[in-house]
């Protein structure tokens, strides 16, 4: 009996180990990324978060009329562009006079950096809600969730959120100095394929770009630009001047959703486009912000997670997606990207510029700091591992 026992616990152990080796060697093999993928993306030690909040900086405040602590409360969801030999974030910055996410008023401020890891920040925002033609739209809510691009002759597009509490809209702004904006309101104000949209919630728009002669900048696609916007699927818009956008539509007229979230993934949520799309030699790559939904989302996951995705587009056809990836490459590991006001963890991409020869991904984390997570093509390296 004692040997047949034996034998028993023996097989069970060997069966045990050969799981355990399959389950191991399936997990490695799920969490390489692709050919075609951007990454792995490395923390930089003893950098991050390279953005928080602070209560020193006043800003006098043309809507209230009084000295704000703008950027007391939270600095998050950053763009990114390069400008010179510098890396300039515009970050979302909140204030202090409202409680929950959302209810506060948000400014985008303005830092730089000569090695993508350390910066110096104005006093002041750089694009704000004031009295001007944009107003209705962005007060109180403000100004949110920027993704910034730079076309070939150096004029800096942004995308931003305008938000008054009602109705959450794209907005573009334009500038040669990044420091002083021309506002163009929203992007679909004078859509003719779909009127209704400018009235309908929208938001996080990814235009595409493209490297040349080492820089990044703003390309075209069958003669038009393209940009992937949205949260509860990608969409995709067209316009001929960067300020006036139509969406594209099916056969019926309806928005035509690229990708949409998928029940059992880290994205099962809401499949939110991240920093601009790069035009590369195997397609688009669109970098999106995956949420795992409570319910109906991958168990390895915090419900409510967000995590960074990937999606590779047709370069001919900017509608058509190629592969996409079943993980996140980047997800919330640090105390940092876990505590704050989205406690359940986030990394939240919507920056990612080119510079010295590696690409930097700005990111917001747990709606409450900036972090930076630097990729290296001349290094391969794996993407966050799983849970």
């Amino acid at each position: 009996m004692k040997k047949r026992i034996s034998r028993v616990a023996v097989h069970a152990m060997i069966l045990l180990l050969l799981q355990s080796a399959s389950v191991s060697f399936a997990q490695k093999k799920e969490n390489r990324l692709p050919s075609w993928a951007m990454g792995g993306f490395v923390r930089p030690r003893a950098v991050n978060p390279v953005i928080s909040p602070i209560e020193k900086t006043r800003f006098d405040d043309p809507m209230s009329g009084v000295p704000v602590a703008w950027e007391s409360n939270d600095t998050f969801n950053p763009a990114a562009v390069v400008k010179g030999n510098e890396i300039i974030v515009l970050y979302r910055a909140e204030d202090k006079y409202g409680i929950g996410i959302g209810k506060r008023t948000s400014r985008i401020g303005y830092a730089s950096s000569k090695d993508g890891l350390h910066f110096k920040r104005r006093a002041a925002p750089v694009l704000y809600p004031a009295a001007d033609e944009q107003k209705e739209l962005e007060w109180p809510g403000g100004t949110e969730d920027p993704r910034v691009a730079v076309t070939e002759g150096g004029e800096y597009v942004i995308f931003y959120t305008q938000w008054n509490r009602k109705v959450p809209r794209l907005g573009v702004a334009t500038s040669r100095d990044l420091l002083t904006w021309k506002k163009h309101g929203p992007i679909f104000a004078k859509s003719t394929v779909l009127p209704s949209l400018v009235n309908q919630s929208h938001k996080s728009a990814s235009i595409v770009t493209k490297i040349q002669n080492e820089k990044q900048v703003i390309a075209k696609i069958n003669g038009k630009y393209w940009m992937y916007w949205g949260e509860h699927g990608v969409y995709g818009a067209t316009s001929d001047n960067l300020i006036d956008w139509d969406p594209v539509v099916d056969e019926n007229g309806k928005l035509k959703a690229f990708i949409s979230p998928r029940a059992g993934y880290f994205d099962s949520s809401l499949t939110e486009c991240g920093p601009p799309a790069i035009l590369t030699e195997n397609g688009i790559v669109l970098l999106y912000n995956g949420k795992n939904d409570p319910k109906n989302g991958d168990k390895r996951f915090n419900p409510g997670t967000y995590s960074a995705g990937q999606v590779l587009f047709d370069k001919n056809d900017p509608s058509k997606p190629l592969e996409r990836l079943d993980v996140p490459f980047l997800r919330p590991m640090e105390p940092f990207e876990k505590s704050g006001q989205y406690i359940q963890g986030t990394v939240f991409i919507e920056g990612m510029v080119y510079f010295k020869k590696k690409w930097y991904l700005y990111y917001g984390c747990a709606d409450s700091k900036v972090g930076v997570a630097v990729y290296d093509p001349a290094k391969n390296v794996n993407p966050d591992p799983l849970p």
